[in-house]
């Protein structure tokens, strides 16, 4: 059980890194998506993954982990977005880059315990 918390502390970690970068680059600006959107944005990467998958190639240089994170960081930009409400004007958001990163982190917790 413990190399099974230090992978997802890890793999945790990965996602982490780049939810904070997309976030230090594009803000909040996800907050005016809707569920069924954010939805659509996981569709498209796991039909992407299927893509790759099946055909053995890809024309864009991405690897399926990528596509794996992008699904992890959309779902847990649902989950926000399913306990804060949508933002109609984020930059006027009452969400600061700090809070957002605790709401992210205490998803991760939720899930952590469950194991």
């Amino acid at each position: 059980m413990n190399q099974t918390k230090e992978q997802y502390e890890h793999i945790t970690g990965i996602c982490k890194d780049i939810f904070t970068k997309k976030m230090n680059d594009y803000g909040i600006a996800w907050r005016v998506m809707r569920p069924s959107s954010i939805t659509d944005q996981i569709f498209i990467k796991a039909q992407r993954i299927r893509s790759i998958e099946m055909k053995g190639t890809q024309k864009v240089e991405d690897d399926n982990r990528s596509e794996y994170i992008g699904i992890v960081n959309y779902c847990i930009m649902a989950l926000i977005q399913l306990e804060k409400g949508i933002s109609e004007k984020p930059e006027n958001d009452d969400l600061s880059h700090e809070h957002t990163l605790q709401l992210y982190l205490s998803w991760f917790d939720r899930a952590r315990e469950l194991m």
